[in-house]
């Protein structure tokens, strides 16, 4: 990455970006839209939610505006769950959004095809299940670039959300249940198509640099929008060019002919006017005239964007007289209305929900107390590997960038950020009481797939240590091994995906050969290391089968995993941090 390129943008500071952009929308639109929950990432409806109404709970990443809180309003989604940039929410600011959606006629959870994104809801789904809300949830696999004809559960979701959301609001909005709100939602995913273009790069608020590099008369044919490379790169070539490359994938995965109709949409990634747009559908409109394709709306505009990335989308959504239906059913959102008589909104009452389990308590007295870490010696541990992943930061979003969306390092520090104060308010606590406090911080700040996966992380590894006050030798190995038995349990991951895995399980292997060989506890965390580095490095040597950079098969070599390098970071700062 050239490091003297810097982006600018019109923001205050970084960590506030989020608060105020839902700020900003709740100003600009309060007849429509509120916000709830203690998250304060619960956008919401003013006059959507009602009793007997399935709740449409929509969300993602922001950087994707107007998605995804731009859709939120009557006759489409009840609430959207607003998470960090190019980074699912947590679940906890799901659920904010799931109990203001609560009609009691369940709620749909609908968003991108994204390993992040379908932890976090599959967790708030778990959720809604044990306190009464039935839940059930429909991922957008719009995106033909990213997977072959055949393999469309591996598919990303991209603008198709805008097609896929209207269809689930409009079946909601006219009183369908649950089960047929999940099919018509179903029913256009099955017959909605995309892909895209870039022609420059985008980049996080936090680091001011562009996530990927592209040449200036470059052009990237089936870019995701985080900035995932596509399917190739090549030199840059005429909008009719262009647009022919992307209907002829398009079509051939789902064919059209005479007599057939569509809704079209030609989005922009953030920088490309509609000048340029309009020159799009033009060819659009040509090639689906010459198949004897007629269009029955279109869409011209930017509904689904990736920061101020330029380039282009163009999805098709095709129509039988039900989608067509719902497709007209009026709506009043921010990004989007239909016109049409809106009947009145109707009651909406509040339900309980049931509050969270009280913690469980621990009696000191029955722990084990020999060992060198004590829980002061551990929170110091702790920070230290805060300090650690902040001054990795922008390393680990460079290495993301190459391979990712750019935002391993950010949502890292965003996590261990929130991992401070946790460990601050818990100077009585146990290292296994800590590791679940800190479990808790990361999940709620963070979301992504760093948030579910290390959650579950250092639930497993202070489960591993429940019956000691001061870790040893073997209970600080026990407490790595749990760290790498969570991410397995939650991501399903195994050793050659070409993620964090490949580097926490050598290092859990070389640290338990250490103990076994009388290793002290420098020596099995001196391991531990080693064998992390070793993992990291290999990831180099590899194509990735797990994740975004799943979908650039050879392109991958070459490049360190991210996850895997901050996992070395992690491991290296609890080393350094170890009482002499």
């Amino acid at each position: 990455m050239t490091e003297d390129i810097r982006t600018k943008k019109l923001i205050n500071a970084p960590e506030d970006i989020i608060s105020q952009a839902i700020e900003g929308m709740l100003s600009a639109h309060p007849d429509m839209l509120t916000v709830e929950g203690a998250t304060r990432r619960a956008v919401v409806a003013m006059d959507g939610p009602r009793d007997g109404k399935v709740g449409i709970v929509i969300g993602g990443g922001s950087g994707h505006e107007p998605a995804f809180a731009g859709y939120v309003g009557r006759g489409l989604a009840d609430a959207a769950a607003v998470g960090n940039v190019f980074a699912s929410p947590s679940p906890e600011q799901i659920m904010d959004a799931a109990r203001a959606a609560d009609g009691g006629a369940g709620v749909m959870f609908l968003y991108g095809n994204y390993t992040g994104d379908v932890m976090n809801f599959d967790m708030a789904a778990e959720e809604c299940e044990s306190i009464g809300i039935p839940a059930r949830s429909v991922q957008v696999t719009d995106d033909v670039a990213s997977a072959p004809k055949g393999r469309e559960g591996e598919r990303r979701g991209i603008a198709g959300d805008f097609f896929v959301f209207k269809i689930a609001g409009a079946a909601a909005e006219q009183g369908r249940d649950l089960a047929a709100c999940l099919a018509a939602a179903r029913h256009a995913n099955d017959n909605c198509r995309s892909m895209g273009v870039a022609l420059t790069a985008c980049s996080m608020p936090q680091t001011g640099k562009p996530n990927f590099e592209i040449g200036h008369d470059e052009m990237e044919i089936g870019m995701g929008v985080h900035g995932e490379p596509g399917m190739r790169r090549g030199k840059l070539e005429t909008a009719d060019a262009v647009t022919d490359e992307l209907m002829a994938t398009i079509l051939a995965d789902m064919p059209l002919g005479q007599g057939d109709e569509v809704a079209v949409l030609v989005n922009g990634l953030g920088a490309t006017g509609p000048l340029e747009l309009y020159i799009l559908h033009r060819r659009v409109a040509q090639i689906l005239a010459e198949r004897g394709v007629s269009i029955h709306h279109s869409w011209v505009g930017e509904y689904c964007t990736s920061l101020e990335m330029a380039g282009a989308s163009v999805t098709l959504l095709k129509l039988d007289d039900d989608l067509k239906s719902l497709l007209d059913t009026p709506c009043r959102t921010p990004a989007l209305t239909v016109a049409g008589a809106l009947p009145p909104k109707g009651t909406h009452t509040r339900r309980d929900h049931a509050g969270a389990a009280a913690a469980a308590q621990v009696d000191r007295g029955t722990l084990a107390t020999d060992g060198a870490v004590t829980p002061e010696v551990f929170r110091a541990m702790m920070l230290n590997v805060a300090d650690a992943i902040r001054a990795n930061r922008d390393w680990l979003s460079e290495l993301d960038g190459v391979i990712g969306d750019g935002d391993h390092g950010i949502t890292m520090d965003i996590g261990w950020s929130a991992v401070r104060p946790a460990l601050a308010d818990a100077q009585d606590a146990t290292i296994s009481q800590m590791s679940e406090g800190m479990a808790k911080a990361f999940l709620d700040a963070v979301g992504a797939s760093s948030g579910p996966l290390y959650a579950s992380a250092f639930r497993s590894a202070g489960a591993a240590v429940s019956d000691r006050l001061n870790l040893d030798a073997g209970a600080m190995v026990a407490w790595v091994a749990g760290i790498c038995e969570g991410i397995l349990s939650r991501g399903g991951a195994a050793q050659g995906d070409k993620t964090m895995i490949d580097a926490w399980v050598p290092a859990v292997a070389a640290a338990k050969e250490a103990l076994q060989s009388g290793g002290d506890l420098a020596a099995c965390l001196d391991a531990a290391c080693s064998g992390a580095r070793e993992g990291r490095d290999y990831t180099a040597t590899i194509e990735s089968r797990r994740g975004r950079s799943a979908k650039l098969g050879a392109r991958s070599v070459g490049h360190v995993d991210p996850g895997a390098a901050s996992a070395v970071v992690i491991l290296e700062a609890i080393r350094a941090s170890l009482p002499r």
